[in-house]
């Protein structure tokens, strides 16, 4: 046992609204700068041409999905570890901890590598790929998955400094990393004097050199007299009841993530049945959704620290009042996002090409979607808060129920003869079934294993409190 560190004390203390901006501020921007990285990539590879950018929305979900996963889901499982456990006062557990965290990420690392060069071909093909944009598809899914370990690192030791409530390093070391990518990505792509042109192979090396970087700036961090936690290999005996603490919230959490990617990757599918022109429009148009998410991990990551570390102290009801007052901010900024981008979607989709049949699938999207998507800000910031609490049963199970909306829903329309605007009115019907059921779970007491609905934040706790 220990004395409660300064950082600590801040989540189990300070006033919940500056509290969250100020830890938000730094990590909005590590994650934007960090969506920044792909969507830059992106816009070059759009460069080579549309079987390019097929190409490129054809892996895309599946390299969110590993980011998602890495980050978001065993990421958020990480950091929930070890706030409660730095609530806790147990620092020796949060020191071995670090080391948990890293042989998790080798071990989810290479079993990406090996699931994408394995069966890469077979799973671009079932979304609807075909002809030169598979061909380019494999190139660059070869390329990222075999460098899958280090996403997983990266995002791991970054999940690290989180729980711990240090947002700023991660934040700068992605800031410093994308600038570093702006130049580097286009000269492997185009090549530049003696530097040959990769193509968008040259894209996928950028990132992987990024990703590269990042670990090893981390790392030193880590090692350095300013961290909080003290990594260390000597002495550290590797203990299951430390795996599972972070299993227990990533391997539910990823089941939320993998969920979330299906939904994406079907509805490529299904956008397939209308040619490549669909799928790119389709792809380039999904991505501000997936810009969303680092966004609003932006509040979560903060939010899960606070939730994590107050439960830990035995601080049930600070730890909802966190949770609903990230909900309304980060319902306020995605609404407005989705409602810019219905209004105005061409500025986007002009960013990545101009071939007419993209622009015309990505604009029926935005101007579909768009409008509904504050209940994905609502969903995905509850959800983040969910893994701080350690119990993720049930938005997970609201994460379920927006897959089966959103693939049945888009089936259906194809099979009973609709169009491509069916298919994305069944997403968005979805993004509303998972902000709401979510909303539901938590204001219904998930979170303390007493599921029913409360009126009042009050009545939950009388609820909650131990007898």
């Amino acid at each position: 046992m220990s004395a409660i560190d300064p950082r600590t004390r801040l989540l189990l203390e300070a006033p919940i609204v500056p509290t969250v901006l100020r830890l938000a501020a730094p990590n909005v921007l590590v994650m934007v700068a960090q969506a920044c990285a792909g969507l830059i990539e992106t816009y070059f590879v759009g460069k080579l041409g549309t079987d390019a950018l097929a190409a490129m929305a054809l892996v895309f979900p599946i390299v969110m999905l590993m980011q998602m996963t890495s980050a978001g889901a065993m990421g958020g499982g990480i950091a929930s570890s070890i706030a409660r456990t730095l609530g806790a006062k147990r620092r020796d557990d949060a020191d071995a901890l670090v080391l948990h965290a890293m042989v998790i990420a080798l071990g989810f690392g290479l079993a990406f590598t090996l699931a994408l060069l394995l069966g890469g071909r077979w799973l671009y093909a079932q979304m609807g790929g075909t002809g030169a944009s598979l061909d380019a598809a494999l190139v660059y899914s070869n390329w990222v998955f075999a460098g899958a370990v280090l996403v997983w690192l990266f995002n791991s030791l970054a999940a690290v400094l989180r729980g711990t409530g240090n947002m700023a390093v991660p934040a700068n070391v992605t800031v410093v990393g994308v600038v570093v990518l702006v130049p580097l990505s286009p000269l492997l792509i185009f090549g530049w004097g003696p530097i040959p042109g990769m193509g968008i192979a040259g894209g996928a090396v950028a990132l992987l050199l990024y990703y590269l970087g990042g670990t090893v700036a981390l790392w030193m961090y880590l090692r350095s007299p300013r961290s909080l936690l003290k990594p260390r290999f000597a002495g550290v005996r590797l203990r299951w009841a430390l795996f599972r603490d972070i299993l227990r919230v990533g391997l539910v959490g990823a089941i939320a993530t993998v969920a979330t990617n299906l939904s994406v990757g079907i509805a490529t599918a299904l956008a397939g049945h209308f040619g490549p022109g669909a799928i790119a429009g389709y792809g380039t148009a999904a991505r501000l959704e997936y810009l969303l998410v680092p966004l609003v991990f932006g509040f979560g990551a903060p939010l899960l620290a606070i939730v994590g570390t107050c439960i830990g102290a035995g601080q049930r009801e600070r730890a909802l009042n966190a949770a609903w007052i990230g909900g309304l901010m980060c319902f306020a900024i995605t609404e407005a996002i989705g409602l810019a981008a219905a209004a105005f979607p061409r500025p986007w989709l002009m960013l990545f090409g101009d071939d007419p049949a993209m622009l015309e699938a990505g604009t029926e999207y935005l101007r579909t979607v768009g409008p509904l998507y504050g209940f994905f800000g609502l969903g995905q910031v509850l959800h983040f808060a969910s893994q701080g609490s350690g119990r993720l049963f049930w938005p997970v199970m609201a994460n379920l129920a927006r897959l089966a909306v959103a693939g049945l829903g888009g089936w259906l329309g194809l099979r009973w003869g609709g169009e491509l605007v069916h298919v994305f009115a069944a997403q968005g019907a979805a993004l509303v079934v998972y902000g709401l059921g979510i909303a539901a779970v938590v204001a219904g007491g998930a979170w303390f294993g007493r599921l029913g609905w409360p009126r009042t934040t009050t009545a939950l706790m009388r609820r909650i409190q131990p007898a």
